[in-house]
């Protein structure tokens, strides 16, 4: 029997790791064929390059496993960065923006990251930078709007003052 091949392997191979990073479910299943082959008999180094791993990762699976079973193979909770903004603040934050920002005493009608900063700065003494106020927006199921342009609201007279070039059907 022919050895069937797949055409660019190294191409698929960086494309099949990656899909296997983009689910839950997948990873799960990547260190299940893992634990599969140590029972198989394969060293943790040479699993790790079939799988475009480090071998200290592979050891950590089997370790969970060893430890935990099928449960030590699912992701784990990772608690990264503390928020900076409790529930109480953030239920004030939501509240503060479904109202404008010019009923609040600013100058502006829109919200926007930079003036959320500075929001959250004054009121509930809370530092976060433009982007992270524009993540919060997310976060939060708000999207920001933008300001029509003048023009569209404009006077159709002033609008002609305006132009540039008249008519050259006018006369001077």
């Amino acid at each position: 029997m022919r050895r069937a091949q797949i055409s660019d392997a190294d191409i698929m191979r960086i494309a099949v790791q990656q899909e296997i990073l983009r689910s839950e479910d997948s990873r799960y299943d990547h260190r299940l064929h893992g634990i599969l082959l140590s029972c198989s008999g394969k060293s943790s180094y040479e699993i790790a390059e079939l799988f475009g791993q480090s071998p200290r990762t592979v050891q950590y699976w089997i370790r969970r496993f060893e430890q935990k079973g099928f449960a030590g193979l699912s992701e784990e909770e990772r608690p990264g960065r503390p928020s900076a903004i409790d529930k109480a603040v953030r239920r004030g934050i939501e509240k503060d923006l479904r109202t404008l920002p010019r009923d609040l005493g600013y100058m502006q009608n829109l919200w926007d990251g930079k003036l959320l900063s500075f929001h959250l700065d004054k009121q509930y003494d809370v530092t976060l930078g433009e982007r992270q106020c524009r993540r919060l927006f997310r976060q939060l199921g708000f999207r920001r709007r933008k300001p029509r342009p003048l023009i569209a609201k404009a006077d159709p007279e002033e609008q002609i003052r305006y132009k540039k070039t008249q008519d050259s059907g006018s006369s001077s």
